[in-house]
């Protein structure tokens, strides 16, 4: 019986100690982030506009976004069993195999003015995109609960270079291939998959003994009637639905306003400026603060963005409202994660990750492809309008959640 539980003691003493070791992973991690949170920005700034071109229908011009985040949602589980299976790195990098496959998918989808490769290859960036958006989870594996959060923030700082790398490809490569816009933009989206791919192989995170099931620890069922686990699933995906819908329908929404194409990119710059780089120190707001004051701030900063957009469609309304967006969620989010990460055990992380991962991105691909239709039928404001309800219904659970633990503290 020892024997047995041996694995399971020394995997959970290595995850809760060796700081060190965490801090290494999430410098690591942010590189790989800086190079792998492009192919999000790429598909958003661009694959709306190429698609208004070549859907058959006006309202489906961000359905190669929404098929983005369905490869997002159905990715979850998989990388969570490859994981659990063969550890963090292996299903990292099998991420980062399809991230090389949609840019190139991409591109010939252009050359061809093909919708359906176009849908293709957004979808095989969102199965990139459910491998490195557990980057955040490889970086806590190895670290202390006093040190989760700022490794969790540390690897999403990367993304402040992704915020740069990924429009400013866009803006330098869309007309390098005269007649195929965008064309040589999804060639360099693959060959940056191809970098955060060897950069991941400096990740250095304990191998679990082989096993190819999700069912160890407790039933998943026990885990997620905890109010703390509902709060904290209902927070991130308000915060992430919310900012996808928004973010989705911006690009096109600023060339409908007469706005270039240029624009619309720099727009989706400060967006994940804003999503990234308060990362630098959101870690230690969490720490002052407490995990729930920073989600109602997040949550807040939503709203904000959303009255800012509803103001009026000049070009400021835009880029404030994107950058306000952006810092709303990374308070948001990274406080939910870090508040999921209090829900498990360390044995029990990958089925709760993955699970957590799956409800988050299955309401952002509903959200994703509603953002196209309610931007065709009834206009910007419209999409605007969605976040005060949603945001509300958060802000209320947050609330519960916080009245529910309180009698345990006491």
């Amino acid at each position: 019986m020892a024997a047995i539980a041996e694995p399971a003691v020394a995997e959970s003493a290595i995850d809760l100690t060796d700081d060190r070791l965490a801090a290494r992973n999430a410098v690591v991690l942010a590189a790989a982030q800086a190079l792998a949170g492009g192919n999000n920005t790429v598909i958003a700034a661009t694959t709306s506009i190429i698609a208004s071109v070549l859907a058959p229908d006006a309202t489906l011009a961000t359905l190669p976004i929404s098929f983005m985040v369905a490869g997002m949602w159905l990715g979850t589980l998989p990388v969570g069993a490859l994981t659990k299976a063969y550890g963090r790195r292996f299903a990292l990098q099998t991420g980062s195999a399809f991230g090389i496959a949609s840019g190139l998918i991409s591109c010939a989808a252009v050359l061809q003015g093909s919708f359906l490769l176009l849908l293709a290859g957004t979808f095989c960036g969102g199965l990139y995109a459910a491998a490195h958006q557990s980057y955040r989870f490889a970086a806590a594996d190895t670290a202390s609960p006093k040190f989760r959060p700022k490794a969790v923030a540390w690897v999403l700082a990367g993304g402040v270079f992704a915020g740069v790398i990924g429009p400013q490809l866009v803006i330098y490569t869309k007309d390098i291939w005269p007649a195929y816009l965008f064309a040589a933009t999804f060639i360099g989206q693959s060959a940056c998959a191809a970098l955060a791919a060897i950069v991941l192989h400096f990740v250095k995170i304990p191998r679990p003994q082989v096993s190819h099931s999700l069912a160890d620890g407790r039933p998943l069922t026990a885990i997620i009637v905890q109010p703390k686990f509902i709060v904290a699933v209902v927070c991130g995906l308000a915060s992430y639905t919310m900012m996808n819908m928004m973010m989705t329908s911006a690009p096109l929404a600023m060339i409908m306003c007469h706005h270039s194409v240029g624009d619309a990119a720099l727009g989706i710059q400060w967006h994940v400026l804003g999503m990234y780089a308060p990362s630098f120190i959101t870690g230690s707001l969490i720490a002052r603060f407490g995990v729930r004051w920073m989600i109602a701030i997040g949550l807040a900063l939503i709203i904000v963005a959303a009255s800012i957009e509803l103001a009026g469609v000049e070009i400021w309304n835009f880029w404030v409202g994107l950058t306000i967006l952006g810092i709303g969620w990374n308070f948001a989010f990274i406080s939910a994660t870090t508040l999921v990460t209090e829900c498990h055990d360390p044995h029990e992380r990958n089925k709760v990750q993955a699970f957590n991962d799956f409800l988050i991105f299955g309401s952002m691909a509903i959200g994703s492809f509603s953002s196209g239709a309610l931007l065709a039928r009834y206009g910007w404001t419209a999409v605007n309008d969605m976040a005060f309800p949603v945001i509300f219904v958060a802000a209320v659970l947050l609330a519960w959640g916080s009245l529910v633990r309180r009698p345990k503290a006491a």
